[in-house]
């Protein structure tokens, strides 16, 4: 049955691919385009670090964090004592979008970011980004009110 998170993460960093090709091949480098006016946009943008660019060019920097973040999802995902759906399905997608941004990392030397919330303001992001956002979220609720418990 591990198989199948390990599936989901691949499809999750596929489907980041798939939008990422989408956006190079339509858009031109700082282009805007209303997908749902108001709420978010497409802007086209390459990200040379992380989050808020910091680490701007440490591409070996990012290369050994997500080889080690990697290395210790796999871990917990295959840890028998980490069962809980929660726990596990926030590995999936904190795995699913570590993938998605390190083949950009690998193949281009930068991630291409393009979803812009229009309602606040927020730096531009990818799927990548938003399943690694919602799987730590989840990692951390379940140690933070479900572990306990048990």
């Amino acid at each position: 049955m591990q198989i199948v998170g390990l599936v989901i993460a691949a499809l999750i960093a596929a489907a980041d691919q798939a939008l990422k090709y989408y956006i190079v091949t339509n858009y031109r480098l700082g282009e805007v385009h209303d997908v749902m006016p108001g709420l978010f946009s497409f802007t086209y943008i390459q990200n040379n670090g992380a989050a808020w660019n910091i680490l701007s060019g440490k591409m070996w920097f990012f290369y050994a964090v997500s080889s080690v973040a990697i290395a210790v999802v796999l871990y917990y995902y295959f840890n028998k004592k980490y069962s809980h759906w929660m726990f596990k399905s926030g590995l999936v997608l904190v795995l699913g979008g570590i993938i998605g941004n390190l083949i950009d990392r690998l193949h281009l030397k930068y991630v291409i970011d393009m979803i812009q919330l229009d309602f606040v303001q927020f730096n531009i992001f990818n799927l990548a980004d938003a399943a690694i956002t919602v799987g730590v979220i989840l990692i951390f609720s379940y140690l933070l009110f479900i572990e306990r418990e048990d």
